[in-house]
């Protein structure tokens, strides 16, 4: 099996969060179209990443969404 290329793949809210996750500029571009220009990722939610391996990217919104409001 192949790995995810977190660089080119189309990214939607059904996408997987693999083990070999990577905050690449298409990742930032995804959460950017959910948060806004100036959304910028951080340690602890990286750590959330790690943690979170087989939930979606729109698990991932909700999750940032509940841990920013």
């Amino acid at each position: 099996m192949s790995k995810f290329n977190w660089h080119s793949e189309t990214l939607t809210d059904q996408t997987i969060i693999t083990k070999d996750f990577k905050n690449t500029q298409n990742v930032r571009r995804y959460f950017q179209s959910h948060f806004g220009e100036n959304w910028k990722n951080n340690r602890i939610f990286m750590n959330w990443f790690k943690e979170n391996e087989g939930k979606t990217l729109k698990e991932a919104v909700d999750e940032f969404r509940k841990r920013n409001n």
